[in-house]
């Protein structure tokens, strides 16, 4: 894979620009991502059956017991449960990954690496069942990626408010952050937040509102400080030409849409 050249590019994109800060406490946090998956599979995907507690009144206040279906050849990674269509009931975001031999390999410190890629199966829940209503098997990069001089970032998945998250963390470097939204039978991208740092100094923040079509960028020009409270922004609004919002069962990598977000002018 490229990944190292990927974000090592990115970075020179955004520092090379805003210059490197000083750093008092640039110690890079603990890189490793693994996490024990479950390796049951199944054949198919399908509505899913849901277990109530005996005596339970309602799926709303009962204590769920899933009957989860993963596709063939692809194992759960990691699962996060909240409201993502406003009934106040629960539904599921489930993590899986691939699990093909192939994609473990020896990687330049002579350790396996398992390089299977992520991706990510929404269930709303529906009464007595859950829906399967979005579907990608492959979009995210393995946790085990090459960051080259530094680690690769770290994904997360987080619901709120209604809205479902995917935040990458990349130390030192910075984070950003993907918001989707359930509507049009899909989950939309509404939103990208996107911090470019350099360990606790801030350079440049930038919001996007693929909604209103107007993003927001926070530029530093007090570069020389290193706390962010004492930090100067210069706030520009531009507009954003954008056709048609991002399916998240379409996207095929988020590794190149975080590429086009940061380096064209309009996505």
């Amino acid at each position: 894979m490229k990944c190292s050249q990927s974000y090592i590019s990115i970075i020179a994109i955004s520092f090379g620009i805003l210059g490197m800060g000083s750093c008092k406490n640039s110690a890079a946090p603990k890189c490793s991502q693994n996490k024990k998956a479950e390796t049951t599979t199944f054949d198919s995907i399908q509505e899913i059956s849901i277990k109530r507690t005996e005596g339970s009144p309602s799926t709303k206040d009962s204590n769920i017991e899933n009957d989860l279906k993963l596709p063939q050849g692809y194992t759960l990674y990691e699962r996060i449960k909240g409201d993502l269509n406003g009934d106040g009931i629960d539904d599921q975001v489930l993590m899986i990954k691939g699990t093909k031999e192939e994609n473990i390999v020896i990687d330049r410190f002579d350790r396996k690496a398992d390089r299977n890629r992520r991706g990510v199966l929404i269930y709303l829940t529906d009464a007595d069942k859950m829906v399967l209503t979005t579907k990608n098997l492959d979009c995210f990069l393995s946790e085990n990626e090459d960051g080259g001089v530094y680690f690769a970032p770290v994904l997360s998945m987080e619901i709120k408010n209604g809205k479902l998250f995917f935040r990458y963390d990349h130390g030192r470097y910075g984070h950003w952050k993907y918001t989707f939204k359930y509507q049009n039978s899909d989950f939309e991208l509404i939103g990208y937040d996107a911090s470019e740092n350099y360990a606790q100094t801030v350079h440049r923040e930038k919001s996007f509102n693929f909604l209103t079509k107007r993003k927001l960028i926070r530029k530093n020009i007090s570069e020389d400080t290193e706390v962010n409270e004492d930090a100067i922004f210069e706030e520009t609004w531009e507009d954003i030409q954008l056709e048609r919002l991002y399916s998240l069962s379409k996207i095929k990598d988020f590794e190149a849409l975080h590429i086009t977000l940061e380096t064209k002018q309009n996505p």
